[in-house]
């Protein structure tokens, strides 16, 4: 069924020599934006709730900063943006950060997080991290397209290779920069691989068909083993070597039975084998094809969640037949536009930043806002891990680093530690605070000493530099930890605090307070 719908809603094959000829086209995301709000409207329209209205400019500057960059934005670039009278300055910044670094630093991790999360626990696959991160990184600083970007991923060479990793020369792995931690993580074995395949870039989970024909969806269980098939030559002979494969395997032998199924499509077509090539090879043109009903569905939706914190299908990678998107229209639009901009995520996000939808306040304004799939207002998200560790980064003055994930290998304080306290599990809307998370916070080493006047750069500077009014630095502090200046009640209370005692630790207190507080801790 869900197939029919979505070849329904598709404008026809597209070829990949038209996509192609799209990207030079050059979409216009504000279009994209619009009927982004037609459809959000009609929905909520028709649930007889009313939008909460647009955020204010610090709420929004330090959004797309949380959300593109993975951290709060300086204070220096807080008082640019409000003092700006630009009546499309939020459009420019979206712009600005899509083409910065931070951006491509953020992107790195959270992919890496996506095709990796074995890395926080398998110590094998931390220690690959850093050549797999230095080839995201390449392929997001390149704006590589996004079939591109998987197929890459999907047909890598393999020929006795060995992932990249920080303990080996790049000569010794061929290049300092590949993606083989992928196949090292999902331990070689076509299973693995063909789930994490699924799940990533079809939307579809296919882990209940390994045994048996999945109880919700249509995926039997010899179509499981028909997308395992194009894995079926990879081998990693020994434990720690190179990984291989046997280019002419095309079919597996189903466990605990005698049959064995060939390589198959998930929607049935017909594979047409390429000569001395990899099944893989076969499996990526499929899979990144333009006219693939899962394809684009399956990377819109992943990119929407990335921005509001859930999906229109949501779990992202749990479609099916009793899961249906909460905005089908909406995701058949977003579908369509990706695949004629050649699959070009920053666009989707340009859209998806510059609509109203994304940029609306997330104070509940109506009972009705409550549904976050409603998208009738922002939905309140926690903050990843890393988002948390580089926003103290930047309010503390302590420095940012740039991609890197050899804090997986790494225990003890530092990011590893807000990696473990702050780890994710379901939905970021649903994400309430734990004990563990408070004491982080309260009493980590990292807080600690971002407030304590002599070990902390921006409390010390605020707090010394002359010239200031208590307002001002109460002011400094606010727009340093929240991106924003405080409200009167905020700002006569701040004051009453440091009006008594040790004016210096009682700026600390302030500033502690807000870094504890929920509003730096989520994204609203």
């Amino acid at each position: 069924m869900i197939v029919a719908l979505v070849v329904a809603a598709c404008t026809g094959p597209v070829s990949a020599a038209e996509a192609v000829a799209r990207r030079s086209t050059r979409p216009d995301p504000a279009a994209l934006a619009a009927v982004i709000d037609r459809y959000v409207g009609e929905k909520a329209r028709s649930a007889d709730v009313t939008p909460t209205p647009l955020a204010d400019d610090a709420t929004f500057f330090r959004r797309i900063h949380l959300t593109l960059a993975g951290r709060i934005p300086t204070p220096s670039a807080v008082r640019l943006f409000l003092a700006d009278t630009d009546p499309n300055k939020r459009a420019a910044a979206v712009d600005k950060l899509l083409a910065s670094v931070a951006y491509a630093n953020h992107m790195t991790t959270t992919w890496r997080g996506w095709l990796l999360p074995e890395a926080s626990t398998n110590a094998e696959v931390a220690g690959a991290v850093s050549g797999f991160e230095a080839w995201l990184h390449n392929q997001i600083r390149a704006d590589v397209p996004y079939d591109q970007f998987v197929a890459e991923l999907l047909t890598a060479p393999l020929d006795g290779r060995r992932p990249a990793s920080r303990g080996r020369p790049a000569a010794d792995t061929d290049e300092a920069a590949n993606p083989l931690a992928f196949y090292i993580a999902k331990e070689a074995k076509p299973e693995n691989l063909a789930a994490a395949t699924a799940r990533l870039f079809l939307g579809v989970q296919l882990e209940c068909a390994q045994c048996h024909d999945h109880k919700f969806a249509r995926w039997t269980r010899d179509q499981f083993w028909g997308l395992a098939a194009f894995f079926g030559g990879v081998e990693r002979p020994t434990a720690g070597g190179g990984l291989r494969e046997i280019l002419d395997r095309r079919e597996l032998l189903i466990p605990n039975s005698d049959r064995a199924v060939p390589a198959t499509f998930l929607d049935d077509k017909e594979p047409e084998w390429r000569f001395k090539k990899s099944p893989r090879v076969t499996l990526a043109a499929w899979l990144t094809a333009p006219d693939n009903p899962f394809f684009a569905r399956a990377a819109v939706n992943r990119l929407w969640s990335f921005a509001f914190g859930i999906g229109l299908v949501d779990p992202v990678d749990d479609a099916h037949d009793q899961n249906l998107p909460s905005h089908p229209e909406l995701l058949d639009a977003l579908a369509r536009a990706f695949v004629d901009s050649g699959f070009d995520t920053k666009y989707i996000l340009r859209a998806i930043c510059r609509s109203e939808a994304f940029q609306r306040s997330s104070a509940l304004t109506h009972p009705g806002q409550r549904d976050a799939r409603l998208f009738a207002r922002f939905p309140v998200q926690a903050l990843s891990p890393e988002q948390i560790f580089d926003s103290l980064a930047v309010a503390t003055g302590a420095g940012l680093e740039g991609p890197g994930g050899m804090y997986l290998q790494n225990g003890g304080p530092g990011r590893r530690e807000f990696q473990e306290a702050f780890a994710l599990s379901g939905r970021r809307t649903e994400s309430p605070t734990t004990i563990i998370q408070a004491l982080t916070l309260m009493n980590g080493n990292l807080v600690g000493a971002a407030t304590t006047v002599s070990a902390s750069r921006t409390l010390g500077a605020v707090v010394t530099l002359p010239g200031l009014t208590p307002a001002d630095r109460i002011t400094a502090l606010y727009m340093t930890a929240l991106g924003r200046e405080p409200s009167q009640a905020e700002r006569t209370r701040s004051l009453t605090h440091v009006g008594t005692g040790a004016e210096k630790e009682r700026y600390a207190d302030v500033f502690w307070a807000l870094l504890n507080g929920a509003e730096f801790r989520t994204n609203h």
